[in-house]
């Protein structure tokens, strides 16, 4: 693969990450980063989070509310999607508020809902995923 370490770069969120300069189409390593890639979204609580984050910015409060669940199990998720690049956070006094860091998730969820739709049944009974 020919990934190089760039020097760090701290994100708008003030996270520190390193900048890896990834060239798409590099061999097995390169499809083994988007498989990570996609293990991010391998989780129903994430998937609903970035559901619900495509019609705007909410706070954790309000996560937990239209999820139904407790606030430590939506800031562990939260955790993970920031940390990947998913989401992206705000801080208005207390609150933390979140939304879509990549416009490109969004339209990955639209195309995902499409395949869903017409093969619904084959992914219902894959037993390999």
């Amino acid at each position: 693969m020919q990934a190089r370490k760039a020097a760090s770069m701290v994100t708008s969120d003030g996270m520190t990450q390193p900048e890896d300069l990834v060239q798409p189409g590099d061999d097995v390593e390169h499809l083994e980063l988007l498989a990570k890639w996609f293990r991010g979204l391998d989780d129903p609580v994430r998937l609903g989070i970035l559901e619900i984050l495509r019609s705007g910015e909410k706070s954790v409060e309000e996560l937990c509310d239209e999820l139904g669940m407790k606030q430590p199990r939506i800031s562990n998720h939260l955790a993970c999607l920031r940390w990947c690049g998913f989401v992206a956070t705000r801080r208005r006094a207390q609150r933390i508020y979140y939304r879509l860091a990549d416009p490109t998730v969004s339209a990955i969820l639209v195309l995902a809902h499409a395949s869903v739709a017409r093969n619904a049944a084959r992914v219902f009974s894959c037993t390999r995923a």
